[in-house]
């Protein structure tokens, strides 16, 4: 089982719909036996708090939802806990290796870096931008789940 951590600055906009998307997906393609897949904060800001009310919107306006996500921050701990740890954006990347110490092991990167064009994904708290910002992690997310199965797929040859 591939354990995967989506991470963002609150844990309230991004990293849970990067959660709510890759779940859905992985359901669609029946390989949730695959995965473990859960999202968490790199801040305390927002610990305890629901999914942010336009965020619960899009996805819901997407056959999504999220509405038990509490936002969690995640600790020292989680590196050995979770196989891939992905963040939203540079600021998260940063701040994770920050309280692991590194990323001795590679399994920090951002969302998009399977995509076509790399970039990070832009934090919808400020711009308002919930359908773009949807679009983009439901990219990278797509991109993520190929690239894995192709992964798995080669290591049974």
């Amino acid at each position: 089982m591939i354990k995967i951590l989506f991470v963002c600055h609150g844990n309230i906009c991004r990293s849970p719909m990067a959660e709510a998307v890759f779940k859905n997906l992985v359901r669609e393609r029946g390989v949730e036996d695959w995965f473990l897949v859960d999202s968490a904060a790199v801040s305390a800001e927002e610990l305890g708090h629901p999914v942010y009310p336009a965020a619960q919107a899009e996805l819901r306006r997407r056959g999504l939802g999220a509405s038990s996500h509490r936002a969690w921050q995640l600790s020292r701990a989680d590196y050995d806990r979770y196989d891939l740890l992905i963040g939203m954006d540079m600021d998260n990347v940063c701040r994770m290796q920050r309280i692991f110490g590194g990323d001795r092991e590679k399994k920090i990167s951002l969302l998009l870096a399977c995509t076509d064009t790399p970039h990070e994904v832009e934090d919808p708290w400020y711009t308002g931008r919930f359908g773009f910002v949807f679009d983009e992690i439901e990219a990278g997310c797509r991109a993520l789940l190929e690239k894995l199965i192709r992964d798995e797929e080669r290591q049974k040859l």
